[in-house]
């Protein structure tokens, strides 16, 4: 965030920090306008230290949502009209402290960050769907969208740099910014409507456990009893239902006279019945003791293990989850945020160090889909992708990496893994939000993001009577629409010649350094 403050608007930065000397501190130091302060805790005179009084803008950042939230109360008695922007983990907490501040926003990244790392687990190009203006706008592959939904080409640079924005008819780009017109286009939405797959995950839901196997077993007899009645013996449907469902209780009347057909269809039933009330019992109890009929040791299939159980992890759970994967979740300490949760949901949950080989294996690494570890340890989250590897050799893995070069050598030479850094994807809405610039939402695409944000055209600016078309930046911006001062209905293809006004309000689409460029350009001179 520091960075994007600096480097990309400009702005002269001073950080308090518990100690300069550690690796954030030197790197800070290293950039442009920036002031380092030490103090172990956020007071009044490390605000007095730092200007807080004379301040524009202040950012909370640290993962403590109370300590947040009581520094904010001491920096507004400071300042009152101090903006305000704050990280924060539990949003519906969040949400009501905002009405504290009459200046405030309130973020959360790892609400941010978790869409990026659930869409790479599961093999997609990014899962950003974004309303604007009335609209939908999805990125996706170039092969899953018609021409005329596309608004513009997303490139990605070989070296895997900053993506690169160009006109939709450009067909070196594999990936796209669409316009959703009401057809399915999520991929898994498409897969939970495939009604053999839904069957099959219905069935191993309800059997592929040892209850469900013995119900289903029970079922079976049941069946062929009813068959011998209705085929072999010739009772008609009803009768057959009848018959079936009385011998199961217990009902069934001996008769040495009946066909054999249906004395084997006698027994059958009848020692089924007497086999069915005590699995029930078994089974509520069982429910009972354990919280689960299915217990604790089910076997799991294509799953995915997320490794982690902090914030990000429990994000990242938690969306798993809504989409319908299976999930089990590894963390070391019995007492992660994430777990309760977990639990709730009825996922499996392995205690034990992430990057052990026989932690991994009771989570099931060898039939799982794909591994996202996303503890706040770089070191522990590549020990657990190379062991993970070592033991699946085809698995999807994705690495929560912080050191952006670290995590680019480790794509080109650890086959099938991506890396994701929680701060990268978080920081241009934090930075924006500083500025009361209104990015919209962040798109992730790979390790870096594009910016759908909102600007209006300050009078006398350089934005102000200029062309749509002297607004395109290659590479760096494309405009999507402008909505006329004063209101009116968004004009999503306006022609290239259109002349901008004053007070327009524009919606683009951009890298990080074009959404700064551009919001130069709009500012009144």
């Amino acid at each position: 965030m520091v960075e994007e403050l600096t480097v990309r608007y400009g702005e002269e930065v001073t950080v308090i920090l518990p100690s300069a000397q550690g690796r954030d501190g030197l790197m800070m130091a290293r950039l442009p306008g920036v002031r380092l302060i030490e103090r172990a805790s956020l007071d009044d005179q490390a605000f007095i230290a730092a200007g807080v009084p004379a301040a524009r803008a202040l950012a909370l950042l640290r993962q403590d949502d109370l300590g947040n939230f009581h520094a904010a109360l001491r920096a507004q008695e400071l300042n009152p009209d101090l903006r305000l922007v704050v990280a924060i983990f539990n949003t519906s907490l969040g949400e009501r402290i905002r009405t504290f501040f009459t200046d405030c926003a309130v973020l959360s990244d790892s609400s941010m960050a978790a869409p990026s790392f659930v869409a790479a687990a599961l093999g997609e190009p990014t899962p950003s769907h974004v309303r604007l203006a009335g609209r939908t706008l999805y990125v996706a592959r170039r092969d899953d969208t018609d021409a005329e939904h596309m608004i513009c080409s997303v490139t990605m640079d070989a070296d895997g740099g900053s993506p690169r924005l160009a006109a939709p008819k450009d067909s070196t780009s594999s990936l796209v910014l669409a316009v959703a017109d009401g057809t399915p286009r999520n991929p898994l939405a498409e897969q939970r409507r495939n009604p053999l797959r839904a069957a099959g995950r219905l069935f191993r839901r309800l059997f592929w456990h040892r209850f469900g196997a013995a119900f289903a077993c029970l079922i079976a007899i049941l069946g062929v009893g009813f068959a011998l009645l209705a085929t072999a013996v010739h009772y008609s449907i009803g009768n057959a239902l009848y018959l079936t469902f009385l011998d199961a209780a217990g009902a069934a009347v001996s008769n040495p006279g009946l066909s054999s057909s249906e004395k084997v269809s006698q027994i059958l039933l009848t020692f089924d019945g007497l086999a069915f009330l005590p699995l029930v019992t078994a089974a509520v109890v069982g429910a009972r003791l354990t919280g689960s009929v299915r217990g604790a040791n089910r076997p799991v299939t294509d799953h995915v293990i997320v490794a982690g159980l902090g914030n990000v992890g429990t994000r990242v759970v938690g969306q798993l989850h809504d989409l319908g994967i299976d999930v089990v979740c590894v963390d070391k300490s019995e007492t992660a945020s994430g777990l309760a949760m977990a639990r709730r949901l009825g996922m499996r949950v392995v205690i034990g160090e992430t990057h052990r080989e026989d932690i991994l294996r009771a989570a099931g690494v060898g039939t799982c889909q794909a591994l996202v570890s996303v503890t706040n340890s770089d070191s522990v989250n590549l020990e657990t992708a190379l062991h993970a590897r070592a033991l699946a050799s085809d698995i999807r893995i994705v690495l929560r990496l912080g050191d952006a070069d670290l995590a680019a050598r480790v794509q080109r030479s650890v086959g099938n893994t991506i890396s994701r850094s929680v701060a990268y994807l978080a920081a241009p809405s934090f930075a924006a939000a500083m500025l009361e610039h209104q990015v919209l939402r962040t798109i992730a695409v790979g390790r870096h993001v594009l910016l759908i944000a909102d600007l209006g055209v300050g009078a006398g600016s350089e934005l102000d009577g200029a062309a749509v078309q002297q607004v395109h930046q290659s590479g760096l911006l494309r405009l999507l629409a402008v909505e006329p001062a004063g209101g009116g209905p968004v004009n999503w293809s306006p022609p290239g010649a259109l002349r901008l006004g004053a007070q327009d309000r524009l919606y683009v689409i951009a890298t990080r350094a074009g959404l700064s460029r551009v919001l130069a350009r709009s500012l009144p001179r």
